[in-house]
């Protein structure tokens, strides 16, 4: 598959930048978060959760990388308007995650319920779209090997979501890989040439 992508004023660039600081605060950012928090047992929406300290962080990463997102669906996959709407609502949802906030972790911090559900909501909406947007990149990928990674992908997508409620003390773990693995891709598919647009 091929990203018809116009380089205009580096806006290329976004996307990594976004994914590189997603990595690294998902990693460091936990060192000075509430007393406590395990990047095993933790989630990054713990991270940004209601009274958490220095959320704003991960919360302005989720709305970067959302914007990110939305931006190179909207620049590059013009001839594909399936999948470029289904990475919109993707990248959509990471930013929705960004500004509504996970319920507090912080004894003593009052608990926004609304923010706390439209959270949720948005969660879930990142989750089921990235993995329809792989599963359906697997149709207009170019070579079986990438069609099978796009699939396995979905799969890992997938298989990783649910540990995170199976094998909740390391739902922090699961997270991390599944970002590294599913952003991971995404930069490849975004990339690499394949089909020429429509």
């Amino acid at each position: 598959m091929k990203i018809d992508f116009k380089n205009k004023l580096g806006l290329r660039c976004l996307l990594p930048a976004a994914v590189i600081m997603l990595f690294l605060v998902m990693f460091i950012l936990p060192f000075f978060s509430f007393p406590g928090y395990s990047i095993l047992k933790n989630t990054t929406s713990h991270l940004g959760a209601q009274g958490a300290p220095h959320a704003w962080i991960m919360n302005m990463v989720f709305i970067f990388l959302g914007g990110a997102v939305v931006l190179e669906a909207w620049l590059g996959l013009r001839g594909y308007r399936f999948h470029q709407v289904i990475l919109i609502i993707f990248g959509l949802g990471l930013i929705g995650v960004g500004l509504f906030r996970h319920a507090p972790l912080v004894e003593g911090v009052p608990v926004n319920l609304l923010a706390d559900t439209m959270h949720s909501i948005f969660a879930s909406t990142v989750g089921f779209s990235f993995i329809l947007f792989a599963v359906s990149a697997a149709f207009i990928e170019t070579t079986p090997n990438r069609r099978r990674v796009a699939l396995l992908t979905a799969a890992m997508a997938t298989f990783l979501s649910a540990l995170m409620f199976t094998a909740a003390d390391y739902a922090g773990l699961w997270q991390r890989l599944m970002f590294i693995q599913a952003f991971g891709w995404l930069l490849s598919l975004t990339r690499e040439p394949g089909l020429p647009p429509h």
